[in-house]
């Protein structure tokens, strides 16, 4: 990997394997980790929690913990997690005009976004 090269270091960060779909999932808003693991068909919870734990790490990811009784963790982007969200959003309209992927795979919420992604689309 060529340390100097922003592609590279972005390629690094958000390559694996799931986690492009654990940020477009955290689009939304707050998640626990049980709807993160329904959202995400395949995934096993050990797999999940080292994802979200490398994505805390990198700054991506901010886990909050209520004291609560059973405890309650949630998820969510924090700034420069939500910076990714164009890259996801480029990726949702590649799928749906090259490969023909489905429009509502977890799109955000944010109605802006989608008129801008329809917009590009019937361009």
């Amino acid at each position: 990997m060529d340390d100097s090269c922003p592609v590279s270091r972005t390629a690094a960060v958000i390559s694996g394997k799931w986690t492009i779909l654990l940020v477009r999932d955290l689009a939304e808003g707050h998640c626990r980790f049980c709807e993160l693991e329904r959202s995400l068909a395949g995934i096993s919870p050990r797999t999940l929690s080292l994802r979200l734990r490398a994505l805390e790490e990198e700054g991506i990811v901010e886990r909050h913990t209520y004291p609560e009784v059973p405890p309650r963790v949630e998820y969510q982007l924090t700034e420069k997690g939500r910076d990714l969200l164009p890259i996801i959003e480029d990726m949702r309209r590649y799928g749906i005009q090259w490969l023909g992927g489905a429009e509502d795979c977890g799109a955000p919420s944010d109605a802006a976004a989608r008129d801008d992604a329809d917009a590009l689309v019937s361009a």
